[in-house]
């Protein structure tokens, strides 16, 4: 029998091809989505339940019967530390309540978190492991923290497993499209020292599919992992993946130093703040981007339930940009 799947935050960049993931698999989807949201996009059958993450009610119906819950909503950025705390903490405690009263019988409440819930790694080769203790460096980070803390608190009761993604990549994505942009006007201007820097990255359909082996894994029950490749990458790999694709022959590379990034975040931040709407980049986020090494370690997924991403990152940034290319965002 097809199993129902709860997922919230499905019209976002992951969530969205999460809901093809599971429709393809034949899975029964049930999202959660706000009032204003639009469901013209979601594929054929998926039962929709509308309500806010603070309604009691609808939280209800939306945890009701299903056999898992994948949540994925929050928000990346905010005004300040409220603001993070009501869009990344608040939805985690009430939905593990709502767990509790109306599905005590619930087979995995997987939350994905991130990476930036951990921190940066102090190198950038095998980075971070899953036994490191966090040290966040962002509001950010910190809020996916404290929902992490609040799903292991919950752990003896209800199964969950947090699965901390780094950067994502793929189709859909908006972030990672502003540095294809950039690359394909000849152009890269990057936060902090780009010849150290090293990220984890991850393709989107191997993220989801990794989510889902964390979610039907017994073992992964009450704990948390890294889902990510199996190396970290530099800035020039990504340049030399996406040059045969972008066509651009010379390439003007600008490193910013990290004064002037804050500098930046600062200006930007507080007029974010004067206008009511959260700047790209403020004071805060600024201390995530200045960071050498967003490296952490697929080790343990690959051990405790076969995880591996799949997709080079050739093979998907082809295919990232191929899609781009189709959709006219580049």
């Amino acid at each position: 029998m097809a199993e129902t799947i709860l997922v919230t935050g499905s019209t976002g960049f992951i969530g969205a091809r999460m809901l093809d993931y599971l429709a393809k698999e034949g899975s029964k989807i049930r999202v959660f989505l706000r009032h204003e949201s639009s469901c013209g996009a979601l594929p054929e059958g998926v039962e929709v339940i509308r309500g806010s993450f603070s309604d009691p009610g609808p939280l209800a119906l939306a945890v009701s019967g299903v056999d898992r819950i994948v949540h994925l909503a929050g928000v990346t950025k905010a005004l300040d530390d409220a603001g993070y705390e009501a869009g990344n903490v608040m939805p985690v405690q009430n939905l593990l309540d709502a767990v509790t009263l109306h599905n005590p019988d619930l087979k995995r409440f997987l939350f994905v978190s991130s990476l930036t819930a951990a921190g940066p790694a102090s190198e950038g080769i095998s980075g971070v492991s899953e036994s490191d203790v966090p040290h966040p460096v962002s509001a950010y980070g910190r809020s996916k923290l404290r929902a992490e803390t609040l799903c292991l608190e919950r752990s003896a009761d209800i199964p969950v497993t947090i699965v901390r993604p780094p950067a994502v990549y793929g189709p859909g994505d908006r972030d990672v499209l502003q540095v294809f942009q950039m690359l394909a006007k000849g152009v890269l201007v990057t936060p902090g020292s780009a010849v150290r820097q090293r990220f984890s990255m991850i393709y989107v359909d191997d993220l989801v599919s990794g989510i889902m082996m964390a979610a039907r894994s017994d073992k992964a029950a009450g704990r948390v992992y890294y889902v990510t490749s199996l190396r970290s990458y530099s800035w020039d790999e990504i340049i030399a993946a996406s040059q045969p694709l972008l066509g651009f022959k010379k390439l003007h590379r600008v490193s910013l130093p990290d004064p002037l990034v804050f500098l930046v975040g600062s200006v930007l931040g507080s007029a974010g703040l004067l206008f009511g709407k959260p700047a790209l980049i403020s004071r805060d986020k600024a201390n995530e981007l200045v960071q050498d090494y967003w490296v952490c370690s697929a080790e343990q997924a690959r051990l405790d339930f076969s995880f591996t991403a799949v997709t080079a990152l050739a093979e998907g940034i082809a295919k990232t940009i191929s899609w781009y290319h189709r959709k006219g965002w580049l």
